[in-house]
């Protein structure tokens, strides 16, 4: 080392380093991670926090080597462990994510939208299901004829704003993935959109369910109807809250093809979404105590749109 220059033995050299940082009252406290580690612990791909920090410590000041005392995170964070301050920080503090980390992070969110999107829906004449390549073209269509929509609705906006009030709410939109929001939950409304705009014929993937119940439990009471999917509740909004057993199980079916009754069984067979079927098969068992059931008929069957 070259004579006048000094290096603190603490001082902390790192590379690929972030930082997340958190304050409490008047002290800000550091933990040295890599780079692109944060967002993977965040999103659950990444458990082991060896593999996510850089250094296991709090820090006060990262660059100075000046670690927080016990006394500092007693005061900052009572009754938690070093552990536990640290996974506490790294869940809520807050970080700069580079344009490479943020890029990656689109990607993988993007990715998991279009399998998601991809494994719920199909060709309504073949019945089969799309590559992830031809949603994702389908999708990219949708978000252009957006960004296209947008920029007209400007141009036209004083002139057509008085016709469009008192009008049916809008057909679902697609935009393109955000990284500040859940990949199904983004599913969800891209599965909307492709159907109500159809960029390619695409149809819902629903299951073909045989489901049987006893006539004399059919009028029993039930104290509150099961939830449905979250995607049919958009559409349908709130279901009953008081009904009987028939009523709740009529309210998880999408689509009925038959009903009969054979001397003192009633029987329904009808497409209900993959979603529903545990609900419908919980629903079934606690009422029929094993004299109903639920019949798989079909996996996958499209649904005409």
């Amino acid at each position: 080392m070259p004579v006048g220059i000094k290096t603190p033995s603490n001082q902390i050299k790192l590379t690929n380093l972030a930082l997340v940082r958190m304050r409490k009252g008047k002290k800000r406290f550091e933990v040295p991670c890599y780079k692109n580690k944060i967002l993977d612990y965040r999103n659950k791909i990444e458990t082991e926090l060896d593999n996510v920090l850089q250094v296991s410590e709090v820090y006060l000041n990262v660059s100075r080597g000046q670690a927080a005392s016990d006394a500092d995170l007693e005061k900052a964070f009572p009754g938690k462990t070093r552990k536990q301050v640290v996974e506490h920080i790294l869940e809520k503090g807050d970080f700069q994510v580079g344009e490479k980390e943020r890029g990656a992070e689109l990607d993988r969110i993007k990715n998991e939208v279009i399998d998601i999107v991809a494994s719920r829906l199909v060709d309504p004449k073949s019945k089969r299901v799309y590559t992830t390549g031809m949603i994702e073209k389908a999708l990219d269509q949708l978000s252009t004829q957006s960004r296209n929509a947008g920029t007209e609705k400007q141009d036209g906006e004083g002139a057509q704003s008085g016709e469009q009030n008192g009008k049916a709410k809008e057909v679902p939109k697609w935009s393109g993935v955000a990284t500040g929001k859940p990949a199904k939950a983004q599913a969800l409304n891209a599965v909307k959109a492709l159907v109500a705009h159809q960029p390619i014929p695409v149809a819902r993937v629903q299951m073909k369910l045989r489901i049987t119940c006893p006539t004399s439990v059919l009028k029993q009471a039930v104290k509150s109807v099961p939830k449905a999917h979250p995607s049919k509740e958009a559409d349908r909004g709130e279901e009953k809250a008081h009904g009987t057993v028939k009523d709740a199980i009529l309210s998880l079916i999408d689509k009925i093809e038959s009903q009969d009754v054979m001397g003192s069984e009633w029987e329904a067979v009808g497409l209900v979404e993959p979603g529903d079927f545990k609900t419908l098969n919980s629903l079934i068992e606690s009422h029929t105590k094993g004299r109903g059931n639920v019949q798989v008929l079909d996996m996958a069957v499209g649904v005409d749109v």
